[in-house]
């Protein structure tokens, strides 16, 4: 299954390279997924620079403390799997 952003980034907050990753996150953050990168083995980098993407990308997030504060005081709307898979088959998009 894939997944498309709900409000897509053009250009993107984050560039998708280490460069633009470790300017996004904050000093400890940074060296945190620094020291994550330089350790990976090479066929473990792309997963480290993905992963770090996504957190710099929820790092940066102009709306990221309203999100976190209506999940945390249980407001934040949800959508159950069952209705989003249905609604991809309605769509003719895949769903495994």
């Amino acid at each position: 299954m894939t997944a498309q952003p709900i409000h897509p980034h053009e250009p993107e907050r984050v560039a998708r390279n280490a460069e633009g990753i470790a300017a996004a996150l904050s000093g400890e953050r940074r060296m945190e997924f620094y020291r994550e990168l330089l350790a990976a083995a090479p066929e473990e980098a792309e997963g480290v620079l993905r992963r770090w993407w996504c957190e710099a990308m929820l790092d940066t997030d102009p709306v990221g403390d309203r999100l976190t504060a209506s999940a945390l005081d249980g407001t934040l709307p949800t959508t159950a799997v069952a209705d989003l898979v249905a609604r991809r088959r309605e769509a003719g998009l895949p769903v495994e």
